[in-house]
């Protein structure tokens, strides 16, 4: 497996991916599946950002992808991201997800960042659960309840680690 930058020609891979998830998941509480247009131009958003957006590429073919954002727009929360981790659908199960996040950590510690949150999509994920408690990631909370999908009310379960000093040092440190 060769974990790396997220590139253009990456995108038709990763819509494919993420069309799935929103078609038939609920990971995500998007309702449709984004072109692969809108795909870029948030690729594009997050880079501009500074945010890492990754790869994990197993035999020269895109088998998943986590990325960083902003886990809130207001300046108080620079330090603190937002991590999104998929992975195909046929190679589930295989520790790729776990070497994504796994990099995702280690790429937004070493931009400054402070804080990561999760924010998993459906309590009924345990897959999820698992894959950020193996990161050491710990449950902050789950709201009850607050989207809809597929014909059923879903929750949100949140939870959150420290990246680098944690909270013992202000952003950028």
């Amino acid at each position: 497996m060769l974990l790396r930058p997220c590139l253009e020609d990456d995108l038709d891979a990763i819509t494919a991916i993420y069309g799935h998830a929103v078609a038939t998941g609920t990971a995500s509480f998007e309702l449709e599946p984004p072109s692969r247009d809108e795909m870029a131009r948030r690729r594009s958003a997050l880079l501009d950002a500074g945010y890492p957006y990754l790869v994990a590429e197993v035999g020269g073919r895109i088998a998943g992808y986590a990325y960083a954002s902003a886990y809130r727009a207001r300046p108080a929360y620079r330090g603190t991201v937002e991590n999104s981790v998929y992975v195909d659908q046929a190679v589930q199960g295989r520790g790729i997800g776990r070497a994504l996040l796994g990099r995702l950590v280690d790429e937004c510690a070493a931009r400054g960042f402070r804080q990561m949150v999760a924010v998993i999509g459906d309590s009924a994920n345990h897959a999820s659960r698992r894959l950020h408690e193996a990161a050491g990631f710990t449950l902050v909370g789950t709201l009850h309840s607050v989207g809809w999908k597929h014909g059923r009310w879903l929750d949100t379960v949140l939870m959150q680690r420290s990246l680098g000093t944690g909270d013992d040092t202000p952003p950028g440190c």
